[in-house]
């Protein structure tokens, strides 16, 4: 064969291989889904890897408690107040009674009186202790509430500077322990019922008071917390 046909040939199988390898890499591009580079290299290090099991979240629980409340219980959560602007809660039956997203939260002794039998709220209402005489108004308020009712109560900063003798008495007879005890800017928490006894297991108060060598915020105690269930049958 002359040199010149050999050289025509050969540029012509060069041709030809070069559509086919062309094509081959159209039809290849067609088939396979798009696939970042970045996915691609992810895909092949994850041979061989073990699968990782994620635990689910938990389920939040009415009020934010611990743990869930059995049938035919009301659960409850009471918050003091921290500092000046950590503001004090009371949720019942996950529900805000008193809190700042419910704008009737303020300094001094917070209170919610709530219906035993229907589990609603019946009134709520705020005593200040630090300025102006209320422990007259707050013993009125607390007397007042019906027979089988619950009062919550929260201190928010101070609960203690004006609160006098009868007030104290009111919440004594109803099963205050540390009442007495409180101080100028004690975090103090209270659960009762009037009317009824409440079961002997349920966390009913609890109190801090204020110590400058181990207090969470500048002047103030660290919050102190209650929840738990009560049962909607008295015992």
């Amino acid at each position: 064969m002359r040199p010149g046909a050999a050289g025509t040939l050969k540029a012509v199988f060069l041709f030809f291989a070069s559509m086919c390898a062309w094509y081959s890499g159209y039809l290849l591009a067609e088939l396979i889904p798009d696939v970042s580079l970045s996915s691609a290299v992810y895909s092949i290090r994850s041979i061989g890897e073990r699968p990782v099991l994620r635990a689910p979240a938990p389920k939040r629980q009415k009020c934010d408690i611990w743990t869930s409340c059995p049938p035919n219980t009301y659960a409850y959560r009471l918050l003091s107040g921290g500092g000046r602007d950590k503001y004090a809660k009371i949720c019942f039956e996950d529900e805000l009674l008193i809190g700042e997203k419910t704008r009737n939260v303020a300094r001094g002794i917070n209170i919610a009186i709530v219906n035993y039998a229907t589990g609603k709220v019946i009134a709520t209402q705020y005593f200040d202790m630090y300025e102006g005489d209320n422990s007259g108004p707050m013993t009125n308020f607390i007397q007042s509430a019906p027979p089988n009712s619950l009062l919550l109560m929260v201190t928010h900063d101070d609960g203690s500077s004006r609160l006098k003798e009868d007030a104290k008495k009111a919440i004594e007879a109803l099963g205050s322990k540390e009442v007495r005890n409180m101080q100028f800017r004690s975090s103090w928490v209270f659960l009762t019922a009037k009317g009824f006894e409440l079961p002997a297991g349920i966390e009913r108060e609890k109190i801090n008071h204020s110590d400058n060598s181990r207090n969470r915020y500048s002047g103030w105690p660290a919050e102190v917390q209650i929840e738990g269930c009560i049962p909607k049958e008295p015992s």
